[in-house]
């Protein structure tokens, strides 16, 4: 059965599509997938293409592979499953092999006309449509706590 498969990163950057019937994902320069992050084994785990859907297996390595948050050693990874190796995050696309593999969203722009006016009072709440917001008042910093380093 043939089908089109990719992991698309959730951070952004193009996708990696699966085009071999495995790949091999890790750090080391010669993988399929190299991830270049020391959380990353030299051999992390392997891909397969198989039967219509992508089979994931652990390869030993030092931090593990997770599936939709879950560590695996081994999962079948089905179409929108979020798999994650270290800090590098992925989606899965599974379809037919003129399916597009669309990005993952991160942002929605707003034209600033496209948002409400909104004045503050002078103790800084906010009052719109009978419902009072107030602004918060904690500090970006926390403070010192007074202690002195050693």
């Amino acid at each position: 059965m043939n089908f089109r498969a990719a992991l698309i990163p959730l951070h952004g950057g193009p996708p990696f599509e699966v085009v071999k019937d495995m790949i091999i994902v890790g750090r080391k320069a010669d993988c399929d997938l190299c991830l270049d992050h020391k959380g990353v084994s030299k051999q992390h785990c392997v891909v397969v293409k198989t039967d219509g859907l992508l089979v994931l297996r652990d390869l030993g390595s030092t931090n593990g592979t997770r599936v939709n948050g879950t560590r695996v050693r081994r999962a079948a990874l089905l179409p929108n499953d979020k798999v994650s190796f270290a800090n590098y995050h992925f989606k899965i696309h599974l379809g037919p092999p003129d399916a597009p593999i669309v990005p993952v969203e991160h942002t929605l722009a707003l034209d600033v006309g496209d948002l409400p006016p909104m004045t503050l009072d002078s103790d800084h709440s906010e009052k719109k449509k009978g419902v009072e917001v107030l602004r918060n008042e904690l500090p970006d910093l926390y403070p010192e706590d007074g202690k002195k380093k050693a």
